[in-house]
């Protein structure tokens, strides 16, 4: 309905990001923070030369969480936001989810002293994330390892 409207109105499609939906052996999800708001996300960026739409969002997970592994080439999902811009403005913006198993998780990488990262049980980080289509596929995810405590943050 939203991009209907906006065809009609003239609105441009929206830009288009890759996310890496980044989780440990007992799908738990690892979210970081954003450095602009502070606010949990999956690691994310836009698409590159070069690379592959899934291969991109790898890129993302190791820049911005330090995370290594395998990543999926079929998207799992997608969900919109609008990405504030320096100016002031927000444009429309879909993101394409691409699943990766995380093998290794490095201590120093390159945006390691910009963000936080935190692993979570899949329920607790839809709770989390702001994106309401991100909630719904996080939601959707199954998660096989320690139930969380009320109150806790972290899964295990």
């Amino acid at each position: 309905m939203r991009d209907k409207l906006g065809k009609l109105l003239g609105r441009k499609p929206p830009q288009m990001q890759v996310a890496a939906l980044c989780r440990d052996a007992q799908g738990q999800v690892l979210l970081v923070t954003s450095r602009d708001t502070g606010r949990w996300i999956l690691p994310k960026g836009w698409p590159m030369a070069g690379r592959s739409l899934a291969e991109a969002a790898a890129q993302e997970a190791w820049e911005e969480a330090g995370v290594r592994g395998s990543v999926e080439q079929a998207e799992i999902g997608t969900y919109h936001y609008d990405k504030l811009q320096d100016r002031g403005f927000a444009i429309p913006v879909q993101v394409r989810v691409y699943a990766m198993s995380v093998d290794e998780l490095a201590e120093r990488y390159p945006e390691s002293k910009e963000r936080k990262r935190r692993w979570f049980a899949p329920a607790r980080a839809a709770e989390m994330v702001a994106e309401v289509g991100l909630q719904a596929l996080l939601r959707r995810l199954p998660f096989s390892g320690p139930q969380p405590r009320p109150g806790d943050g972290q899964a295990g």
